[in-house]
């Protein structure tokens, strides 16, 4: 479900801007048009892809009264940390391991970047995370179609392992999405006891073009405190993160298609 964002009318007036320029009699313009050609002044206008998730991802000034904190700066220094690559973790079958690497902000597949946001109202409320990732060519929905497999391959439950850390998952249930959004998208809930409480953690996948968003809560302070939790996604936080993939996907694909008029 395509919309017309503001953002494409920006990238629409800035085309149309080229257009006329590139049509002017400025002769410097048109010395450089001869010794540069355009393909190639296009892909140094490129953001790299980590530029380009820095730009996707979602701030503070997104979601109301939700602090948005670097969870990539934390994890990297964090001794408590499960694991800090895909490559540390372990599971019983390989079929497994895209869910367990969701529910612990790796990434899955085989992207060209990656970083992870967190977000809370406060240290006494469940804490969400985000992580945008960008691949190449058509690796983006093999790697969600890894995670669906996951889920299935997952429903008795799972343990996973990771330099003497051990999560230990009782089930894994697929279920509604908090928001639809992108080409794709999926979510389950899995539960896991600590300490005798029972705990429910909620998580999604949402793929837009060539960039995947997996949201995931976790309760800390509840499984801290052996008290039972529940922590579900947030609508306001996957709604805004996904209102700004798909924003960005139009921008894109306005931009393509008026490629064509832009000498």
């Amino acid at each position: 479900m395509k919309r017309a964002a503001p953002a494409a009318l920006a990238v629409l007036s800035a085309l149309s801007l080229a257009a006329l320029t590139a049509c002017g009699g400025d002769s410097g313009s048109d010395a450089d048009s001869a010794e540069k050609p355009a393909s190639t002044a296009s892909r140094e206008q490129q953001p790299t892809p980590e530029e380009r998730l820095k730009q996707l991802v979602i701030t503070e000034a997104d979601v109301s009264g939700m602090k948005v904190t670097d969870a990539d700066v934390a994890s990297d220094n964090s001794e408590y940390a499960f694991a800090k690559s895909p490559q540390e973790v372990t599971v019983e079958k390989s079929a497994r391991a895209p869910l367990a690497h969701a529910m612990n902000q790796l990434p899955l597949g085989e992207p060209q970047a990656d970083l992870t946001r967190s977000l809370s109202s406060s240290l006494n409320e469940p804490f969400t995370y985000v992580m945008l990732t960008t691949y190449e060519s058509a690796k983006a929905a093999s790697a969600v179609a890894g995670l669906s497999g996951a889920l299935d391959a997952c429903a008795g439950g799972f343990t996973a392992r990771a330099n003497g850390n051990t999560s230990a998952y009782d089930s894994v249930t697929a279920e509604e999405p908090v928001a639809e959004a992108g080409d794709e998208s999926l979510a389950f809930r899995s539960t896991l006891a600590f300490r005798g409480a029972t705990h429910t953690v909620h998580g999604q996948a949402v793929r837009s073009g060539d960039v995947v968003a997996v949201y995931f809560s976790v309760d800390g302070m509840a499984i801290a405190n052996a008290r039972p939790s529940d922590a579900k996604l947030p609508a306001a936080v996957v709604k805004a993160q996904n209102a700004k993939l798909s924003s960005a996907e139009d921008v894109e694909e306005l931009a393509r298609s008026l490629a064509v008029f832009v000498p």
